[in-house]
């Protein structure tokens, strides 16, 4: 089963060049593109070539509705309020955060896709948890009910504990579940959702069983984590940036370390898993919604996520912005999906 995961890993790893964050939309790869480096603030990869200058003809004359498919306080729903401040200044309207939660996002994902395409309906999509949700059959939507608009942020994975918990390093935690086969358990933030995939991976590199508490949200996940109903749990810095001294991080998903945690190893260095694995969240709008709507919309979101004031806001909420114009976005979608219909399948045992 290792040595079958492994392979199917190297596939799709030596696909990733073919449209890691450019404009091409060809043919797609099985995993998110590393995050760029955002230490000195930078907004990141995926520049499409043009001025950012939001496309002349429609513009919003009406607040717009922003759709995040997670609660109020959730990770995603910090990320859009930070970027939603800056809206009056560059789309020349308010956005309105509307959460709907439950269903692993896909509560909030339908009404998105059922929205009207005029423009005045948008949304965060979660990757890879959008696509793994429409690989088994949790919302009634499709790949193709969404338009992308830009990306906004790229997150790498860690694997954190409770600040009282017994384990303080990683080999910690995954000696005590080599001799304790299926007693740790793990709060998710739903089922087969992108901290789920985080912890198989480890668990599944590590040669260990654990068991998987879905919650609703990683806002609930980690609330449950930190109440010490379940042993570890996996997220990225934005979702814990409010309450970073309640948890120990042991682990980072990356072939690097992180500026903020330079004394946590990655995976990797403790022999498992040994590439980059995180979460992207992309703007979209409804399908059929018209391309000028679409390129007021790229161009006024680049605008933002330029904005030296909005870049110290970001760093200050441990978001880490990578703009990606609709194109490169429209790539990452595709990869996300043959990534979880393909390299993701391989590591569940049903």
């Amino acid at each position: 089963m290792k040595k079958k995961f492994l392979a199917m890993l190297l596939a799709a790893l030596m696909l990733l060049s073919l449209c890691a964050c450019g404009g091409d939309s060809g043919d797609s790869t099985g995993t998110t593109p590393p995050p760029a480096d955002t230490s000195t603030g930078d907004s990141g990869s995926g520049d499409s070539g043009d001025s950012g200058e939001p496309a002349a003809g429609w513009t919003p004359s009406e607040p717009i509705n922003m759709i995040v498919a997670y609660k109020a306080g959730s990770g995603t729903d910090n990320t859009a309020r930070v970027l939603g401040a800056y809206a009056d200044k560059y789309l020349g309207q308010t956005v309105v955060i509307d959460n709907q939660e439950g269903g692993s996002g896909s509560i909030g994902w339908t009404a998105l896709a059922q929205s009207k395409p005029d423009g005045y309906t948008l949304g965060f999509v979660n990757l890879p948890t959008l696509c793994s949700n429409i690989v088994e059959g949790l919302g009634d939507y499709t790949m193709e009910d969404f338009v992308p608009i830009c990306n906004h942020v790229t997150e790498t994975s860690v694997i954190l504990v409770a600040a009282n918990s017994q384990f303080n390093t990683l080999e910690d935690l995954v000696s005590y579940a080599k001799e304790h086969p299926g007693e740790l358990k793990a709060s998710t933030n739903g089922n087969k959702a992108s901290n789920h995939i985080a912890a198989q991976l480890l668990a599944t590199t590590a040669d260990f069983e654990y068991t998987a508490i879905p919650y609703g949200g990683t806002a609930d996940q980690l609330l449950a984590l930190r109440q010490g109903e379940v042993d570890f749990s996996s997220a990225k810095l934005a979702d814990f940036a409010a309450f970073a001294s309640e948890v120990k991080v042991l682990g980072v998903f990356d072939t690097k370390r992180l500026a903020e945690y330079p004394d946590v190893p990655t995976l990797g260095e403790a022999g498992y898993y040994d590439q980059w694995y995180g979460s992207a969240r992309a703007i979209v709008a409804p399908k059929d919604t018209p391309q000028e709507i679409i390129d007021f919309y790229a161009g006024a979101f680049k605008q933002i996520m330029e904005d030296a004031d909005y870049l110290d806001a970001a760093v200050k909420a441990s978001v880490t912005t990578e703009y990606m114009d609709p194109a490169s976005t429209a790539a990452l979608l595709d990869s996300q999906y043959v990534f979880c219909t393909d390299t993701v399948s391989s590591i569940w045992d049903d």
